[in-house]
């Protein structure tokens, strides 16, 4: 990339019942010198863009942002906008990006959403620190990334303020608005499910405690959780935050899995972040294993029964993925989740448990707010014959 992006300062105003957002988007940035730089964007329309202070000529269509002004050093780029968000939509992964609720919204912007709701460099290897300024309606919660420094009432609105000084990528940064309330310490739901969410998410407190001593301590401020009104798909990833739907809840921990899953995501896909997408099994992999290793730390199945199962699962089906450089197409599929998984797990049975989680802890702390390659898990790793045979052949090893 031609430019970089250290901090993005966000000001955001939204009225649910309209679903109209207006933003105010700061970006410090530097470069070597350019004449003109491109930055992602959706449809929202812009009402003026400054660089350094001072208007700058651009063109936006398409999705990007085209802005025409000379920069050398450090430059800052502003860009006031508003309307009617819409989500990314994809053929492969659906709608991703800022969407509407029931009642409120909702941002889950993995892999290339993020232009929804604000202009940025939207590549998972740019990572900035952020400053977000969200006013809503004051009967409505919002919940960032990050640590809340301020809460504003004003009349009717409520301006939530939030930071997030660990270094983040765009696709992980998130807003989550609704008429929720905490159910446990920063853990958010709508009332009517406190007390299921207070049960199901009850031995979450466990599980940091658990991956803290396996993979080093927990790498950010804070976590949060909020559980929409809405049924979701999947649960949604961001910086220091996971969001699931209201399906998710069933008070008997029937989705406990996928509460560790997304809280492994922390450690390995928001702190340990990727160059390119094409290494997506180090997020997804790494955070399946960790279901595998809750599940048999929490009393349920054995990380070896677990690995059984999913073998079986997989030998069932076509072997026509090289996880290690999956197509985009594949990047989101189960397979590379489950073999991801299952290729940690044949390391750790050749290396043993303490050379296994020493390994873990030495990846998460040498690379902490960084971005990895495939080729730098080998590097540290070793056994190249083993891991090259799970993750860059389409046949299933023995």
């Amino acid at each position: 990339m031609s430019f970089s992006v250290h901090h993005y300062a966000l000001e955001l105003d939204y009225k649910p019942y309209s679903a109209r957002l207006s933003g105010r988007a700061v970006l410090q940035a530097s470069c070597t010198s350019l004449s003109s730089f491109s930055l992602s964007f959706g449809p929202l329309r812009i009402s003026k863009v400054l660089v350094n202070g001072k208007p700058a000529r651009y063109g936006h269509a398409g999705g990007v942002l085209n802005i025409r002004a000379a920069v050398r050093g450090a430059f800052s780029v502003e860009v006031r906008y508003s309307g009617t968000p819409l989500p990314v939509s994809t053929p492969e992964w659906g709608d991703l990006g800022w969407d509407q609720l029931t009642d409120g919204s909702i941002v889950a912007s993995q892999p290339i959403g993020a232009p929804s709701w604000f202009p940025c460099l939207d590549e998972p290897s740019s990572k900035a620190s952020y400053h977000l300024e969200v006013t809503a309606p004051s009967p409505y919660t919002v919940v960032c990334n990050g640590v809340l420094v301020d809460g504003k009432v004003s009349g009717s609105t409520t301006r939530w303020t939030y930071s997030m000084a660990a270094p983040m990528a765009t696709y992980l940064a998130t807003v989550q608005i609704g008429q929720y309330v905490e159910a446990l310490p920063d853990v958010w739901a709508p009332a009517r499910l406190r007390r299921l969410v207070a049960h199901d998410f009850g031995r979450q407190d466990a599980m940091i405690e658990l991956f803290s001593s396996l993979f080093g301590p927990y790498p950010f401020a804070r976590y949060s959780v909020v559980v929409t009104d809405d049924a979701l798909d999947v649960p949604v990833e961001a910086q220091g935050l996971s969001t699931f739907g209201a399906n998710h809840v069933d008070g008997r921990r029937g989705s406990e899995r996928l509460v560790a899953h997304e809280l492994a995501h922390q450690w390995f896909g928001n702190s340990v972040g990727i160059a390119a997408w094409e290494h997506i099994w180090l997020n997804e992999g790494f955070a399946c294993y960790s279901e595998w290793i809750w599940s048999e730390a929490s009393g349920g199945r054995s990380a070896d029964a677990c690995a059984a199962a999913a073998r079986d699962l997989l030998r069932r089906l076509p072997q026509n993925i090289v996880i290690g450089r999956p197509a985009r197409a594949d990047w989101f599929d189960d397979r590379v989740y489950k073999r991801g998984a299952l290729t940690l797990h044949a390391l750790r049975r050749e290396m043993g448990d303490d050379s296994f989680f020493a390994l873990l802890r030495e990846w998460c702390a040498r690379n902490r707010h960084g971005v990895v390659t495939t080729e730098d898990f080998l590097s540290l790793a070793g056994h190249r014959e083993l891991l090259t045979r799970w993750l860059f052949k389409p046949e299933l090893p023995r």
